[in-house]
């Protein structure tokens, strides 16, 4: 048996577009070798259970190895082998079976990841670092004879009888000088590491020592020798394959170390497992999150039948569980023709709609079955939940349920239960119920005293998407606003018919407000007289509620919310007109007194809310050393 022949192209040779265009992603051709070894082994089993195949099936080990002298990479594999004719059809045929249609819709294409797994090209991706490829094969049917088929990166071919006795393929890569760089064991292991972890056959590539007992020594203590074992590096039945009833929470957090060697334990996690509509199972697991709110991302796996594909899984994962940690495994996630990035498809959708369900469905069991500890858990998973109800409406139907709100005294509530708690004392006289929260307890210590005074309740809202929460929240809450507690001084934050009035005549207000800006003397902070309490403190420094939003929003990625991020700060500064300051001020006819005791009031209020640096800082040191 001796044969020569041309790979049938009609248009124009296509190794030198495989080449060109899959150079970026020349690691993955050990990925499709390996797959494709594996695929074969996996059928011979199946043949074998069904009675089709009846020898012995022996070790099916696919062994990856290299040699740096001879420049070569071998992929051997025990399974179905091929026939010199199986050659013919599925290597220069099937494979280019479509090449005129691919050579035209590919020879202008930008991007590596548009081209390969499409037309069968697979195997062709070996190409990518190799200057010639040999397959040695036997099938595993009774009478086939071994063939050698090879080919040096033309489209020439050549099939010849081969001397190989077992059933199966081995495929030798003899790797081109660019390529020289995958000779390296370090580098061959860390993609095996990455592709074929958890591939359903075993996997072996060279050897590894391990300590084994060796008897005992003169003092009855055990002995030790160290000896070489096949380095098999894959595990070929992951958690995600198995049935939750046969897993133990040891399982997953085993699993979970194996993903993630540096990580903290996770706080829960959800196994999935669907067979209609489409085929899915994996396991997803919530970190400890926080505020790290950029930095968890890509950290889901897809894989496809136990072969890792990507770590972008964007379009399969809603946008709000992109901070999730996990496995994802389906064969019905349709792949464009690298496998490495999803098109929009169905099933996709699908898929999207389901993880959603099931992550809100645990969230709900949690809450169920045991409120204490998922009101202790809440500071670690609360981001992912707030940005499920900005994000996603049918989220927000099902989390208005289990999502909390969390006031300064530590007590927890959902939207309706803080609802009914605040309704009666702060709604305000236009029938608005009002939610004061603080962003920083300690700094805004002082205004939330004052709520406190009023009995008001103060939420903590201080993650990087409470601002986006906040108002997404007053869209779907009746007659509802969200206020900071330090947006304006309390009266106004909720007022009501009864508000303090400002005993000052027209004229001493005048008088106060001309004082203070000179005081001040800075276009930024607006001057205005209150009516307020007593009680309450000479001067308050706030920043509108509208404004202070727009720039949070602006700080964590706010779209047209931007424009405002660039905006000067300003502030509105409210001087209690019942204040005895302010009643001494007046009462003075030493105009350098009042600006003195007007700046140090000011200075004061800026004090609380951590405004007053630098110079300014100093001086009001310098000046209340004076006035003591």
């Amino acid at each position: 048996m001796q044969e020569k022949g041309t790979i049938s192209i009609h248009t124009e040779n296509i190794f030198p577009i495989i080449k060109k265009f899959l150079y970026s992603d020349h690691e993955i051709f050990l990925r499709e070798l390996v797959s494709n070894a594996v695929d074969a082994t996996q059928k011979i089993k199946r043949l074998a259970t069904l009675g089709q195949y009846t020898g012995e099936l022996g070790d099916i080990t696919v062994e990856v190895s290299f040699d740096e002298k001879k420049k070569t990479i071998t992929i051997s594999d025990k399974g179905l082998g091929m026939t010199a004719e199986e050659i013919k059809k599925y290597i220069n045929q099937i494979a280019f079976s479509g090449a005129t249609e691919f050579v035209e819709k590919f020879k202008d294409a930008k991007d590596a990841n548009e081209i390969i797994g499409k037309f069968g090209l697979g195997f062709y991706s070996a190409f990518m670092v190799a200057k010639n490829v040999e397959i040695h094969t036997l099938s595993y049917q009774e009478g086939a004879e071994p063939a050698i088929w090879t080919c040096d990166g033309t489209t020439e071919f050549e099939i010849k009888k081969g001397n190989r006795k077992t059933r199966g393929t081995d495929i030798i890569l003899h790797i081109n000088e660019d390529s020289e760089e995958f000779l390296d064991k370090w580098k061959l292991q860390g993609i095996l590491d990455k592709y074929c972890k958890f591939l359903p056959v075993p996997i072996k590539f060279g050897t590894k020592s391990e300590s084994v007992e060796d008897g005992v020594d003169d003092k009855g203590e055990k002995k030790y020798k160290s000896v070489e074992v096949d380095n098999i590096i894959n595990t070929t039945s992951p958690i995600w394959t198995k049935s939750p009833s046969d897993l133990k929470d040891e399982d997953y957090l085993n699993f979970y170390k194996e993903l993630y060697p540096m990580s903290e334990d996770p706080l829960f996690w959800i196994h999935l497992n669907v067979d209609y509509p489409f085929n899915l199972t994996g396991v997803l697991y919530f970190p400890k999150v926080k505020n790290e709110f950029e930095l968890q991302r890509n950290k889901i796996k897809l894989f496809s039948r136990q072969v890792f594909i990507t770590d972008e899984v964007k379009d399969i994962v809603p946008e709000f569980l992109m901070l999730l940690h996990g496995v994802i495994d389906s064969p019905d996630i349709p792949l464009n023709v690298s496998r490495s990035f999803l098109q929009a498809d169905g099933n996709v959708k699908k898929i999207n709609n389901y993880i959603t369900k099931k992550v809100a469905d645990k969230l709900s069991e949690l809450y169920k079955k045991d409120r204490k500890a998922y009101e202790a858990k809440w500071n670690d998973i609360g981001l992912f939940v707030k940005y499920g109800m900005i994000s996603e409406d049918k989220f927000y139907e099902k989390g208005k349920e289990f999502t909390l709100l969390k006031n300064t005294k530590d007590e927890y509530f959902t939207l309706d239960e803080y609802t009914e708690k605040v309704k009666a004392i702060q709604t305000n006289k236009d029938d608005q119920t009002i939610f004061l929260y603080a962003t920083d307890v300690d700094k805004q210590d002082g205004f939330i005293a004052s709520a406190n005074k009023k009995d008001y309740d103060v939420l903590v809202l201080d993650s990087p998407i409470d601002s986006h929460f906040i108002q997404h929240i007053e869209t779907k809450l009746d007659k509802t606003q969200l206020k900071r507690v330090d947006a304006d001084v309390v009266e106004k934050l909720i007022q009501k018919e009864d508000s303090y009035a400002n005993l000052l005549t027209e004229d001493q207000s005048k008088q106060v407000k001309e004082l203070f800006e000179k005081a001040i003397d800075n276009k930024s902070y607006s001057v205005e007289i209150e009516g307020l309490s007593p009680e309450e403190m000479p001067v308050t420094i706030t920043m509108e509620e509208w404004m202070r939003r727009m720039k949070d929003m602006a700080q964590t990625g706010g779209g047209p919310m931007s424009f405002y991020g660039s905006l000067p700060d300003s502030y509105k500064v409210a001087i209690n007109g019942n204040h005895p300051v302010v009643d001494k001020i007046l009462k003075s006819d030493d105009e350098e007194a009042q600006l003195k005791l007007a700046k140090q009031a000011f200075d004061l209020a800026m004090l609380s809310q951590g405004l007053l640096t630098g110079k300014d800082l100093t001086a009001f040191v310098k000046r209340s050393v004076e006035m003591i």
